[in-house]
């Protein structure tokens, strides 16, 4: 597993908590800490309270607080590469932000189902699975992810189902 951007995530997410956020760990990193295998994380991808309509907002107000959350990572020497994206840079990590609050028309997870994890005291949530590979299903029907991640949802969409059938 990949401890560094881990760790990195860990660091955020206890500055998050403390302008009471509460993060969701989100791609490959998080699916990491769920199967115990190494996906190869390219970055940290981090989703937070939003608009659920998502892309049909405006990026500068389509995450509450964003301006807080601008604070945090400034503070930590992450910069603003894309707002769009709403994602950082830090001595080559990428750190992007999505809206949690997509999560129940996008994959079908209901918010009050996410289970919150700690480490060292650090609240963040964390999907299982179950909930992982409805994220990846819905995720490889978008052109632009199935064209940008040479299938590589694909494979973790199998283990997550042979994992899922092991249970």
């Amino acid at each position: 597993m990949e401890k560094d951007k881990l760790n990195s995530f860990i660091n955020i997410a206890e500055k998050l908590n403390e302008i009471k956020i509460i993060p969701l760990l989100m791609g490959s990193v998080g699916l990491e800490v769920v199967t115990g295998k190494n996906w190869d994380a390219q970055d940290l991808d981090i989703h937070v309270p939003g608009d659920k309509r998502g892309w049909e907002v405006p990026p500068e107000v389509s995450i509450h607080n964003w301006n807080d959350i601008m604070d945090v990572m400034n503070s930590m020497d992450y910069r603003l590469i894309d707002l769009h994206e709403h994602e950082f840079l830090k001595d080559g990590l990428s750190v992007e932000f999505g809206i949690i609050d997509t999560l129940p028309t996008f994959a079908g997870i209901e918010l009050e189902d996410l289970e919150i994890h700690q480490a060292g005291g650090v609240q963040y949530y964390l999907l299982n699975p179950k909930q992982y590979l409805s994220v990846y299903e819905s995720s490889s029907k978008d052109s632009y992810r199935s064209d940008k991640n040479n299938n590589k949802d694909f494979r973790k969409i199998d283990y997550l189902r042979s994992m899922i059938e092991r249970d």
